[in-house]
């Protein structure tokens, strides 16, 4: 279910992609604004990994190093049916994980100190079968395509408000256009795409959960640990990129009201109802 919502989600992220194009932008300059989009998102694909690893000073561990938590990757990435993906340690009060890599053959999965402290071995696995479900998944790769799409749509609007500022006209091939209509979409296009990829990124969150849950063998698992998570991430502070929020188990920014609307992660209390509601349907 969470994959058909993706799809179409993303599908509906395309056609705001055709309709801006056509509207403010033309052929020319659509065809430009996703090549750039696609061109930063390619770099960013390739090296995200590096990229996320660097920016929060991760560092890898082997088994000598955390025996427990390497044999638990181990273990539940053998059960889910992927290579071994390369175990990285944060220095973090904050409890979370996440999971990188632009496929299951690159995969990386990074947990923080804080995790690890307040976690029982079954939760850890419920967290660790949620971000190997992330790698199976190629959520990167949603995340990466649905990123490249919205970013064209913002450069669209941008070069179309250019245009209006310093008189610019649209192309012969696109006569006939309504400029009311343009300027509608320059406002409204690039908050609708940004809304779109948010709901990607939630679908997604949803699909590793269920996934997860799967591989971990018991949906408790997680749904105890996002308990814990939530109310220790609320609590205590952590660093983090608003860019990279959503590769993470549980956000680490705090924030309500509007603040959810634009959020990268579903309602923690719907996905704990979820996941209890998985051991009474088995």
């Amino acid at each position: 279910m969470s994959w058909f919502r993706t799809m179409i989600l993303m599908a509906v992220l395309t056609v705001l992609l055709v309709f801006i194009g056509g509207a403010i932008g033309g052929r020319t300059g659509m065809t430009f604004a996703l090549i750039m989009a696609f061109g930063m998102n390619f770099v960013s694909y390739w090296f995200s990994d590096k990229i996320v690893l660097a920016m929060y000073r991760a560092q890898p561990v082997s088994e000598s190093e955390a025996p427990e938590l390497y044999n638990i990757v181990a273990r539940l990435s053998q059960r889910a049916g992927i290579p071994m993906p390369r175990v990285y340690i944060i220095e973090s009060d904050q409890p979370n994980a996440f999971a990188t890599g632009r496929n299951p053959e690159n995969g990386v999965v990074a947990v923080t100190t804080g995790i690890m402290r307040i976690l029982s071995r079954e939760e850890l696995e419920g967290v660790i079968a949620h971000e190997l479900a992330h790698i199976k998944n190629r959520d990167i790769l949603v995340a990466t395509i649905a990123a490249a799409i919205a970013g064209a749509i913002s450069y669209l609007a941008q070069m179309a408000q250019w245009a209006m500022i310093f008189g610019g006209s649209r192309s012969d091939d696109d006569e006939g256009s309504n400029p009311l209509v343009a300027i509608i979409m320059i406002i409204v296009a690039p908050i609708a795409a940004m809304l779109i990829q948010l709901a990607i990124s939630r679908s997604r969150e949803y699909g590793a959960d269920d996934g997860g849950a799967e591989i971990s063998g018991n949906p408790l698992y997680l749904a105890n640990a996002l308990r814990k998570l939530d109310y220790a991430a609320k609590r205590i502070p952590m660093e983090a990129n608003p860019a990279t929020s959503h590769l993470f188990i549980v956000n680490p920014l705090s924030g309500g009201g509007l603040v959810k609307l634009f959020s990268t992660h579903p309602p923690i209390e719907e996905r704990i109802e979820r996941l209890e509601k998985m051991v009474y349907y088995k």
